[in-house]
């Protein structure tokens, strides 16, 4: 992604964004674990997606946002679980046409690697070892997201001479 100028080589600090993981994490890993079986780039890729939403409302209107309790559910209760791509893409990033599929492109394939590299691992499904690892890429994710959504937004992280 970095070859594709959708991130700079160093990623980039927001803790106001990074600190929102825990509860973000932990609201959505009912939905995302339970239609991981039958949707894993899905499940993956949603993460990725909150994560580029959670970095817009932060440079958007963070003093009414950093409030919110949930906003994983905040989100996902918009259109439900199914549609959160769409509410995120087109209601908070905006992004219509030839952008958004774009976009769902490149979720799509970030979403599909880690599922990919995640079942090389070979860890059996159903473990604490399958769930930790599980979380581990949602974080990754959602990190990922707001790397890319920061770029998107015109932030860069440059060396500083």
């Amino acid at each position: 992604m970095v070859g594709a100028g959708m991130v700079d080589e160093r990623l980039p600090e927001c803790p106001d964004v990074t600190d929102k993981w825990e509860s973000i994490g932990s609201s959505y890993i009912p939905d995302g674990a339970r239609e991981y079986r039958d949707y894993p780039v899905a499940s993956l890729g949603w993460m990725m997606y909150i994560g580029m939403a959670v970095a817009k409302l932060w440079d958007d209107e963070w003093e009414i946002y950093s409030q919110v309790d949930d906003l994983y559910l905040y989100m996902r209760d918009k259109r439900g679980y199914d549609a959160l791509d769409e509410y995120i893409c087109e209601d908070v990033l905006m992004v219509r046409g030839e952008e958004y599929e774009d976009l769902a492109r490149v979720v799509g394939e970030c979403a599909a690697r880690v599922n990919s590299d995640l079942m090389h691992e070979r860890i059996e499904p159903g473990t604490k070892e399958a769930f930790e690892a599980y979380v581990a890429c949602l974080r990754q994710l959602y990190l990922f997201g707001m790397a890319v959504q920061l770029k998107r937004m015109g932030y860069h992280m440059e060396r500083v001479r």
